[in-house]
């Protein structure tokens, strides 16, 4: 019995024994399996590949950034709101989608209307038209520089510091509508940061040029890129209003809303201010434009020493002859054409004629008709200067006096529509208008035959004259039946009023009416006076 219990236990040790080598033999083969797996697919990726260790910071170029910190507070963001106001018997006919936008200008043809930023407002049979553009501040008093065409014909110019919600009131200075250029200032109790103007006559093709402002509405936008040309004409801009825009053309991302801004250099200095683009579809396509930093400079001091830009001018026009023009009007090297002579203007009294080849200024040679309009512009008014002449291939001179360019191409340079002189500076009296006294040359100007009367030069939104219908360019002749001849005349009638007084204006109006283009026309204007006015 004993002997068969023995067996029994030496056969399931035994089984116990053989159980245990076997899973013994399994983990053994398992681990050898899969190692030979890891090892497999270790050698498939990438055994001679080293694997990459991120450095520590270490900081790259900052120039730009540098740049941004520096320059970026003196760039502002512009808001601007005007009222474009239609006749009162005519305002009920026309919807909103019939209004037209008279700020139309030169940048249309470029981009449309680069100032459509939304719909405008509809208040007391007014269209308010809202613009945004930037300006960049020089003076830290407060003196920003921008586009003219993002302040003109402005009832109201808002301005918004880097990193300040504050809305602060600008004033207009003054303004150059042949650079497109204006000064603004608005009052800040703290200095103020600036940009430093630079020299644009050092700017080369190829340098980094660098524009900051408010594209779209985002305000603070710093773009890159280089100057691709100097001196650039804008193709079909025509006429003598846009003789002195030279640009500095770049790829630098310029945008709707970036006019008035800055365009600097590597060392954070302004070399221009943007003012334009070319574009198919309104967007950027890499041809920005900017008036250079010394044309900007030039008009800056004259604005802020007199409120206007003055330039001289000779009194005459000229084409940009070719080398075999020139030869046959006997000039060898250079000179410019004269293709006609302004009546009884500067060149005329010095007897200078069509066909004349101006050779020299002052004995200096003159290549083209660029560097004579730099000459002759800024020479003052009354300064003699000695013209080299060839007529008929044959030497002689001429001395001219230089003349005021406003006086000598008066009726070049005047708008379609009469604009009185000081139309931002008339005397604001009730009613909601200001007025100014019509000068004889004015009247002259403006073809206005009928004596007396004064020129509405500002109309405010939604007040009594606004709401009978007067616009700026009227021409008061009387108010309730008795004549207008100045405006110390309205001032005295204004004081015989009181709320509730009936007021009838008589009115002449330029154009006003179908079949009278650029005709005077006579009708009344009549309200109610309300309560505060």
């Amino acid at each position: 019995m004993g002997k068969i219990v023995d067996k029994l236990r030496g056969r399931k040790l035994l089984s116990t024994t053989l159980v245990m080598f076997t899973l013994a033999i399994g983990i053994l083969l398992g681990t050898l399996i899969s190692g030979g797996a890891n090892a497999a697919r270790q050698q498939t990726a990438a055994p001679d590949a080293t694997p990459l260790v991120v450095p520590s910071p270490v900081q790259v170029s900052n120039t730009f950034a540098q740049i941004a910190k520096r320059v970026a507070p003196a760039v502002v963001n512009i808001n601007t709101d005007a009222a474009v106001r239609q006749p009162a018997v005519n305002r009920r006919r026309r919807s909103q989608t019939e209004e037209e936008d008279p700020r139309e200008d030169l940048f249309r043809r470029f981009f449309g209307n680069p100032f459509d930023f939304g719909a405008p407002d509809q208040q007391q049979g007014n269209q308010r038209v809202h613009n945004l553009g930037s300006g960049v501040i020089v003076d830290p008093k407060g003196y920003i520089i921008t586009n003219n065409h993002v302040v003109e014909k402005a009832d109201r110019i808002r301005v918004r510091l880097q990193g300040d919600q504050t809305m602060y009131e600008a004033k207009l200075i003054g303004s150059d509508q042949e650079t497109d250029l204006a000064v603004i200032k608005i009052e800040v109790k703290k200095p103020l940061g600036f940009a430093k103007i630079g020299n644009s006559e050092a700017v080369q093709v190829g340098d980094w040029a660098i524009a900051i402002g408010s594209p779209l509405g985002f305000e603070e936008t710093m773009t890159a890129g280089i100057i691709s040309a100097k001196g650039r004409e804008i193709p079909n801009m025509g006429g003598p209003r846009r003789q002195f825009q030279r640009f500095l053309q770049t790829d630098a991302a310029i945008n709707r809303g970036n006019s008035g801004g800055p365009l600097l250099n590597i060392n954070g200095e302004i070399i221009g201010i943007n003012t334009a683009i070319i574009s198919s579809g309104g967007g950027f396509e890499g041809l920005g434009f900017a008036m250079p930093s010394n044309t900007v400079a030039g008009v800056y001091n004259q604005i802020i020493k007199g409120g206007k830009v003055t330039r001289g001018s000779i009194g005459i026009t000229f084409l940009e002859a070719n080398e075999a023009a020139l030869r046959v009007y006997g000039a060898k090297s250079g000179g410019v054409l004269v293709n006609e002579v302004q009546p009884k203007g500067p060149a005329e009294k010095a007897g200078v004629k069509p066909e004349d080849v101006i050779v020299a200024i002052n004995a200096k040679p003159i290549k083209n008709g660029e560097e004579l309009v730099g000459i002759v512009a800024d020479s003052p008014v009354g300064t003699a200067l000695k013209l080299s002449l060839l007529r008929d291939g044959k030497p002689t001179d001429a001395t001219v006096t230089v003349g005021d360019r406003t006086e000598v191409f008066k009726e070049m340079l005047a708008e379609s529509r009469p604009e009185p002189e000081d139309s931002r500076q008339g005397t604001e009296v009730m009613f909601g208008i200001s007025v100014a006294n019509i000068t004889r040359d004015q009247r002259r100007q403006w073809e206005l035959d009928e004596t007396g009367g004064v020129a509405v030069t500002n109309v405010e939104g939604a007040s009594f004259a606004d709401d009978v219908g007067l616009v700026k360019n009227d021409v008061i002749l009387s108010i309730n039946r008795r004549p207008v001849t100045s405006v110390q005349d309205v001032r005295n009638l204004q004081r015989e009023l009181k709320p509730g007084s009936d007021v009838v204006f008589r009115v002449l109006r330029r154009g006003a009416g179908p079949g009278r283009p650029g005709q005077w026309r006579s009708f009344f204007l009549a309200g109610t006076l309300p309560a505060g006015q």
